[in-house]
């Protein structure tokens, strides 16, 4: 195998060539740095928590091949990943894994005490959460804590504190995940079923539809009161606003089940992300 098609292989299993995990990861986490910032965090800081999402992202989803490597070869979409097809050996995935964890690391090295303890925890969430969907029967919430961590380890990076906002801000991202994991969960009801792997859409069961909706307005209720404790303005409930008109436009994609609409629905969700974010940025700088 040449240098070329290994590095392939790579982008391959760590999804470089698929950024829907690293925005729906990132999102929250600017979320996090910019109300920890007042609008204007240090362009050292944002860099350092680009760069390490994109890292620990790629990291978990190592991990996610090495874990579900038993799983994926009895799945249509996923038995061609480069671990479960043999092309890369399970040590080699978890290798890849700890090397770019540990890059990560090097990153956040230069910031505070707190900031490097909050990693801990961090790291351990990222390369659990493959395994809970044996055993927890909404594991999409697992998700969320370990795609929210970066909202505190912000907010510790820059205040040297963990506020009540951001614990809230986290709380409101582990209900965004449940919403736009159970769309992505709708597509392989039938695998899952048949492989005993847990999720959110089975445990709703025929009400899948009806709990995403709650999740995006128990999400939205959270954010608007996250948005109260930080002070932010009216251009920042705008922004709420626009999220909330996409989470209708996703309940006219699911409504009927269509795996493809629901797929649709669930890489859609970086607009989500990204208007909560255009209204926190937008709002600091009108107000500056």
């Amino acid at each position: 195998m040449t240098l070329a098609e290994r590095l392939l292989l790579y982008l391959q299993l760590t999804r470089l060539n698929r950024p829907i995990g690293i925005l729906l990861l990132l999102w929250p986490t600017l979320w996090g740095v910019w109300i920890a910032g007042a609008g204007h965090p240090p362009w050292h800081i944002v860099l350092i928590f680009v760069l390490g999402t994109v890292l620990m992202r790629s990291a978990g989803c190592a991990i996610n091949d090495y874990a579900d490597r038993g799983f994926d070869r009895h799945v249509q979409r996923t038995r061609e990943r480069p671990v479960t097809s043999g092309r890369i050996a399970p040590r080699e995935a978890v290798w890849l894994a700890a090397i770019l964890a540990l890059i990560a690391l090097l990153l956040i090295l230069p910031l505070n005490t707190l900031t490097l303890l909050l990693s801990v925890p961090a790291v351990f969430l990222a390369a659990s959460y493959p395994f809970t969907k044996r055993f927890l029967a909404i594991p999409q919430a697992y998700l969320g804590i370990a795609f929210g961590f970066g909202i505190p380890m912000a907010f510790a990076a820059q205040l040297g504190s963990v506020p009540p906002v951001a614990w809230l801000l986290l709380v409101a991202n582990v209900f965004w995940a449940i919403a736009y994991d159970t769309e992505y969960a709708m597509v392989d009801q039938d695998d899952d079923i048949h492989l005993g792997i847990h999720s959110a859409a089975l445990w709703f069961g025929k009400y899948d539809v009806a709990a995403v909706m709650v999740c995006y307005a128990i999400t939205l209720g959270l954010l608007a009161w996250a948005g109260q404790m930080a002070g932010l303005g009216r251009v920042y409930y705008a922004g709420l606003a626009f999220a909330a008109g996409i989470a209708l436009y996703h309940y006219t994609l699911i409504k009927n089940r269509d795996r493809e609409k629901c797929f649709k629905a669930f890489l859609h969700n970086n607009w989500f992300g990204a208007a909560v974010f255009a209204g926190i940025a937008l709002d600091n700088l009108v107000r500056s």
